[in-house]
């Protein structure tokens, strides 16, 4: 009856965790052959250029995030020297301070630096309260997990958010009729796109990981939102969560990072 926690060892979970460790190795892989321009090396890269070569190469940057949005993977900086803007790389912060603006009044959209360190972007809807770009199904997952590491303190173990999925019979165990692959979904999908961390906790054996909300989730998901939602949900008034409650009222949600205009220094 307590055979439930068996480290899973076939292949093909041996290539899920390869591949998620893989992704943080990646970015961690920081583009070293590209040095931030100066300000004195914008001015002078913009004399090689006339407006309308700037304007062609900020259309270019904006069509590369809109397309990388539909996945809803953050974009590197050093993928988009290297495959949009290459010789006009010395002009990237120009360029990137223009698609900040294009995206602001044409799209609706924030163009966000989510990692300073390995220069990560995403796109973020300024209308949205809630991450719409999934699908119902996927949001209503993640909104609840997001609940509850957020109830739970800002982490929580996975065997903790297995057991809570069971009580709502969603065995991550198996293949669900609309969300298909639970456990990939979460570990993996919802990793990529940065709505959460996933965390391996040292020294375990078998080896455990945690969760925590991940940068996206930060950006896009209010937290005042959330503690309303679990108000709902349990009958109680939200400032009943005293310590909850004090987080999700202390700062605005968008100032956990920084917009792109502001991190081009």
């Amino acid at each position: 009856m307590t055979q439930r926690k068996r480290p899973c060892t076939t292949p093909s979970c041996s290539q899920t965790k390869r591949q998620s460790d893989g992704i943080l190795a990646q970015e961690e892989d920081e583009d070293i052959t590209f040095t931030q321009p100066s300000t004195s090396q914008v001015l002078r890269g913009l004399e090689k250029f006339s407006s309308a070569q700037v304007a062609q190469k900020t259309a270019e940057v904006v069509q590369y995030f809109l397309v990388k949005d539909q996945k809803k993977i953050p974009t590197r900086r050093a993928d988009l020297v290297k495959h949009i803007l290459k010789e006009y790389k010395n002009i990237y912060p120009e360029v990137m301070k223009k698609a900040a603006h294009t995206f602001d009044q044409v799209f609706g959209l924030k163009l966000v630096e989510i990692d300073a360190k390995n220069h990560l972007y995403i796109l973020i809807n300024k209308l949205e309260a809630a991450p719409s770009n999934l699908t119902v199904p996927k949001t209503g997952l993640l909104f609840v997990i997001l609940s509850v590491i957020f109830m739970k303190g800002g982490v929580i173990r996975e065997n903790l958010i297995w057991n809570m999925l069971k009580k709502l019979r969603v065995d991550p165990g198996e293949n669900h009729k609309e969300l298909g692959d639970v456990k990939k979904v979460i570990t993996d999908e919802f990793v990529r796109q940065r709505y959460l961390e996933y965390v391996r906790i040292p020294h375990t054996e078998p080896v455990e990981h945690e969760f925590r909300w991940g940068q996206r989730s930060n950006m896009e998901v209010s937290k005042a939102q959330i503690l309303e939602f679990m108000g709902q949900l349990h009958g109680q008034d939200p400032q009943g969560w005293s310590q909850q409650y004090r987080e999700a009222n202390a700062s605005p949600k968008s100032s956990q990072a920084g917009s792109a205009s502001s991190s081009q220094q």
